[in-house]
């Protein structure tokens, strides 16, 4: 008998509504490739201890390869350690993307509603409709989350509110006082995550209202990754800690063996190398202050960009010279950084931190392209 094709199983409608994340570019249109500003990656890399407990066998004997730790113990131990936590109230993430997924499937469902602001990472509205939620976008205020906004728009169907802070791609980020006001006066059966994945690149004395909420409250879950500041981005590990109902949920429901054993040796070194994360952050204060001054110079030209404490900085393009020319000046440059029309930012672009030799040459590039002389 033969059979006709006339049906065939069909995605649910809330899947396709989803628009794929597009990672940041690596190459030019020629193929060519370019040095990656695109992905706020570490332009120091990582640290040398790290790499080196990546290039060493990962079993217990050369050639073993069982399957790694489920629970990330260790790491977890030494997280703790390092943040005054307590390591039962942290799980570990394919990334903090996974983190930031696994919210949102435990704790929001079809008929509810995932919240998070205008020009904020592109994850949150894919974990959002990836269950079956409505995501729900409110304005947000100078490129900045709105706490008020945010509140205003709370109904009995909100189930979590996603803030990035630091946020991206803006760089914007608000101070502990108005995050604790935001927790303060949402519903407690609304879970409050604060993704920190640029947390670290904040001056130390305001890296702990996550934790402090987190630590507190019962509906309050703080995501970090190291694939930022630690520059392991590769290895693809992510961190949260929250209330033991929070971490449990998540742990029901994430990858049983979903960190590898050489991320988690790496994760592990790093973690216990320090001085290189503060070297990172030295790093990209400096260079994010010089960027913005020169920046700043050609704002005659229409050249702005938004005040950041991430490891990028948006620049807009308000004048005669666009977003589309600058992007493709800086490709002939041998630079790829991120243009942001899909996230309303039609007008920008992200530029990560990068060396110091190429943060001059992409301020160079842009000074060419306003007619000025290097």
């Amino acid at each position: 008998m033969t059979k006709t094709a006339t049906r065939r199983p069909e995605p649910k409608p809330y899947i396709m509504g989803i628009h794929a994340y597009v990672p940041g570019k690596s190459s030019g249109r020629d193929g060519r490739a370019l040095v990656k500003l695109s992905a706020n990656e570490n332009p120091l890399g990582s640290s040398p201890a790290a790499l080196e407990a990546l290039a060493n066998p990962r079993g217990a004997e050369a050639g073993a390869a069982p399957y790694p730790d489920p629970d990330s113990k260790d790491l977890r131990m030494a997280l703790a350690e390092l943040h005054s936590l307590d390591p039962a109230r942290i799980a570990c993430g394919t990334g903090s993307d996974e983190l930031l997924n696994l919210a949102a499937q435990a704790f929001a469902g079809a008929g509810d509603e995932v919240m998070f602001s205008r020009h904020s990472f592109a994850v949150y509205d894919i974990a959002a409709r990836r269950c079956g939620a409505v995501p729900v976008e409110v304005n947000d205020t100078n490129f900045t989350a709105d706490v008020d906004a945010l509140l205003a728009a709370v109904t009995e169907s909100t189930r979590v509110v996603f803030l990035a802070n630091p946020n991206n791609p803006t760089g914007t980020w608000l101070p502990p006082s108005e995050v604790e006001r935001l927790h303060a006066l949402l519903p407690e059966d609304v879970l409050l995550v604060i993704d920190e994945a640029y947390g670290e690149y904040l001056a130390p004395e305001f890296q702990r209202v996550g934790f402090g909420l987190a630590a507190q409250y019962e509906n309050v879950l703080v995501t970090r990754t190291f694939s930022k500041i630690y520059g392991l981005a590769a290895e693809r590990i992510g961190w949260a800690t929250g209330a033991p109902h929070v971490i449990d949920a998540i742990n029901r429901i994430r990858g049983p063996f979903n960190v590898t054993t050489g991320g988690q040796k790496a994760a592990l070194t790093a973690v216990g190398d320090q001085d290189f994360v503060r070297a990172s952050r030295d790093h990209n204060s400096a260079e994010r202050t010089k960027f913005a001054a020169a920046i700043a110079a050609l704002g005659n030209h229409g050249l702005t960009c938004v005040p950041s404490e991430a490891n990028f900085l948006l620049v807009r393009f308000e004048g005669d010279v666009t977003a589309e020319a600058a992007l493709d000046a800086l490709a002939g440059a041998g630079y790829a950084v991120r243009h942001l029309p899909t996230q309303g930012l039609p007008d920008a672009l992200r530029i990560t931190i990068g060396k110091s030799e190429d943060m001059e040459q992409v301020i160079a590039t842009l000074r060419t392209l306003c007619g000025e002389a290097s």
